[in-house]
């Protein structure tokens, strides 16, 4: 089993059954072969401007060669879609590799998203992945607009043997985050993860919010934060892409966490967002438990979601 096939099953089998179905007894890409891909990649969720670059591109690809055989197309369509995940080069690591340039320490991470995305379990996993890696790890529960937010994040904490500095329910976001890059340097920590604006509130006032974060993080570390990690929910569809959109506008998002693809056929909806925001994935999640947090290889994750060899055995 590939690194990613727990969690892009059900889009993987959504697409190809519609795909087997369109070119059943044809010996031709034709019109109606390129429309059913599109009716299939519409249907994971990729989105319409994503959707028809890559049907423009597959038609140029078999104009000459208008013959191919199913596993021919679905060579060619993993030769485009990673194209289109290849954001500044990233999305393949080396075998236990980090995204992130540990070099700056403390690395400060701010981790943003709406509530129910998972924003805090990711939190909690990734801290659990670079304490297995051997860093020392120090969150920050600046979620304070949600009182169960620090309970949560404090629990993951234990979990993965990483300090916490939390306040009070409705404390100031920019206190916590101020008293968490303190408590980090005065540790020697390697890494800060901060979980803060867990709701798409008005822009302004979410922009308001986060730069003054980054104002105070600033004192401590002149050059943090480091990383601005959106934390989306890939089985929602397009309401990612709204996410996506918003907190683009409002702050500096600089990479992306898809997480719940296990339960959804609309795994689609990671080449889209990347394709749209030029956003790069480093993180997905696929599952529930604390390892099923996994450093996004666009290799894997395009192997897994158009892997005929499912296909060729129902």
């Amino acid at each position: 089993m590939g690194l990613f096939d727990k969690g892009v099953t059900k889009t993987n089998r959504n697409f190809f059954q519609r795909l087997s179905r369109a070119i059943a007894g044809r010996s031709r890409v034709d019109d109606k072969v390129l429309d059913a891909i599109e009716e299939a990649l519409l249907s994971s969720d990729m989105g319409v401007e994503t959707t028809l670059k890559l049907i423009d591109n597959l038609e140029d690809r078999v104009e000459a060669d208008k013959y191919m055989s199913m596993e021919e197309l679905a060579d060619m369509l993993r030769d485009e879609i990673a194209k289109l995940l290849d954001v500044d080069n990233s999305g393949t690591y080396d075998d236990g590799a980090m995204p992130f340039d540990f070099s700056r320490r403390p690395f400060v991470i701010l981790v943003v998203g709406v509530n129910g995305t998972g924003k805090t379990t990711t939190i909690g996993k990734l801290a659990s992945m670079l304490k297995a890696r051997g860093k020392k790890v120090v969150l920050g529960a600046a979620d304070t607009f949600r009182a169960a937010a620090a309970e949560q994040l404090t629990i993951w904490a234990e979990r993965a043997g990483a300090d916490i500095v939390r306040q009070g329910a409705g404390a100031d976001p920019a206190s916590v985050a101020y008293d968490t890059v303190k408590s980090a340097v005065a540790k020697n920590a390697d890494v800060v993860l901060i979980d803060t604006a867990g709701r798409l509130h008005n822009r302004i006032d979410l922009m308001n919010e986060l730069t003054k974060i980054r104002n105070v993080i600033r004192k401590v570390v002149p050059d943090g934060p480091h990383e601005v990690l959106l934390v989306l929910d890939g089985s929602t569809g397009q309401n990612a892409f709204h996410q996506a959109r918003e907190f683009s506008r409002a702050t500096d998002v600089t990479a992306l966490a898809v997480t719940k693809l296990d339960g959804s056929a609309k795994g689609g909806v990671v080449i889209g967002i990347v394709d749209q925001f030029r956003i790069p994935i480093k993180f997905i999640g696929i599952g529930e438990g604390i390892d099923d947090l996994k450093v996004f290889d666009k290799r894997e994750f395009v192997k897994s979601l158009f892997s005929t060899e499912d296909l060729e055995n129902r």
